[in-house]
């Protein structure tokens, strides 16, 4: 029984970090479907929803102004939700510039903001943006030209994280992304992206489902309801916006377990992901869900690993001590990169394997969470 459980815990881990992205890029080259672009030009709502930005919103603003874009096929909407600060009042100057602004004083969560936003847009597509991004001038154009395709429903844009090796976990993280953004495109070439990039994604605005109330991880749940529809949900790497890379462990660490919180709260929103019957459903459980198993497999083969090192014998008791000896060493490596980290100091192997086993970590806790309801849908610069 240890062998077993020893040997499902590496195949699924290798299934999860290699195998299933070598198999998606393998799709993606020998089954690309191309996408049908052109120079279109819908009306475009730009739905910010945001909750105490005052430092973030003007800068914001002006940004999505400055997209080239007519103005006359653009609006912005900012629901402010229960913004404490002076968010409202700094939206509100810029009526002028076609800006419609949204508040309320009670906070109901982003989900209700986002909600209210799509209600009250009248463009023809819905860009989702955040208040700390910023777009490149080409974004809404690169993003809508492949609207022109009927079988697109949603498209999600690049998000690129700026600084990143000034900061204490930035180039871990950043290195992450690429791997992420890597499969993202994969998938994308040959069906359709499993989830957006909150920051940087739009929809058809016929294609709309309201969120339920507390969703925390709106730009997977709308991305899976469009697609489980038969609506294609692509990358677009020329439509990029840009942020500045976690400064540290403990912020990143938050943000990731929101995520991994939210993607645990999807399958109870949509329970029909949890039996991949389909190429989008195996998709989805071989790119989120196997994530979430996999700090259960690593612990499982850690301590299989162990009792069979103790208890083989002959050949078979040399491998499993080796491959123990080499655990031991990977995590001693992690406690070595978190210490440096701490001292402001880095060593780009101990990093990267930190960084890795803070996702891991970050999984875990994501699913104590869940468990005991503990949900926070407002994180900034999410």
């Amino acid at each position: 029984m240890m062998e077993i459980l020893f040997w499902i815990s590496v195949v699924a881990i290798l299934y999860t970090y290699l195998g299933y992205p070598a198999a998606v890029s393998l799709l993606a080259r020998s089954r690309s479907r191309k996408i049908i672009k052109s120079e279109i030009r819908p009306t475009v709502s730009i739905v910010i929803a945001c909750h105490n930005e005052q430092e973030y919103i003007e800068r914001r603003i002006n940004n999505l102004i400055e997209c080239e874009y007519p103005p006359g096929l653009r609006e912005i909407i900012v629901v402010s939700d229960g913004s404490t600060d002076f968010t409202a009042e700094i939206a509100r100057r810029y009526f002028s510039y076609g800006v419609k602004l949204f508040a309320y004083e009670d906070q109901r969560g982003k989900a209700t903001a986002l909600n209210i936003g799509v209600e009250i847009a009248t463009g023809n597509i819905i860009l989702f943006a955040d208040a700390r991004q910023s777009f490149e001038p080409n974004v809404i154009k690169a993003i809508v030209a492949n609207f022109a395709d009927p079988s697109v429903g949603a498209v999600s844009g690049e998000l690129l994280l700026d600084g990143g090796e000034g900061s204490s976990v930035g180039e871990g993280v950043g290195l992450y992304w690429k791997y992420e953004k890597w499969i993202r495109k994969s998938e994308s070439a040959f069906g359709s992206v499993i989830g957006a990039t909150g920051a940087i994604y739009a929809i058809r605005r016929k294609l709309w489902k309201p969120l339920p109330e507390n969703t925390i991880l709106d730009d997977v749940y709308t991305p899976m309801s469009i697609a489980l529809d038969g609506h294609r949900v692509i990358f677009e790497e020329t439509a990029r916006a840009h942020d500045v890379a976690t400064e540290s462990a403990t912020r990143e660490f938050a943000r990731k377990v929101r995520t991994l919180n939210g993607n645990y709260q999807l399958c109870q929103l949509m329970p029909r992901v949890l039996v991949p019957n389909n190429a989008l459903l195996f998709q989805f459980y071989s790119h989120k869900l196997m994530r979430l198993a996999s700090p259960m497999f690593f612990l499982i083969l850690l301590a299989t690993n162990l009792i069979l090192a103790a208890g083989s014998t002959g050949t078979a008791q040399l491998f499993y001590q080796a491959f123990s000896i080499a655990q031991l060493l990977f995590y001693c490596g992690v406690f070595a990169g978190g210490y440096l980290l701490k001292r402001n100091r880095r060593v780009r192997l101990l990093n990267f394997a930190y960084v890795f086993s803070l996702m891991n970590a970050a999984a875990l806790v994501g699913l104590i969470y869940f468990v005991f309801s503990k949900r926070n849908v407002w994180v900034r610069g999410e």
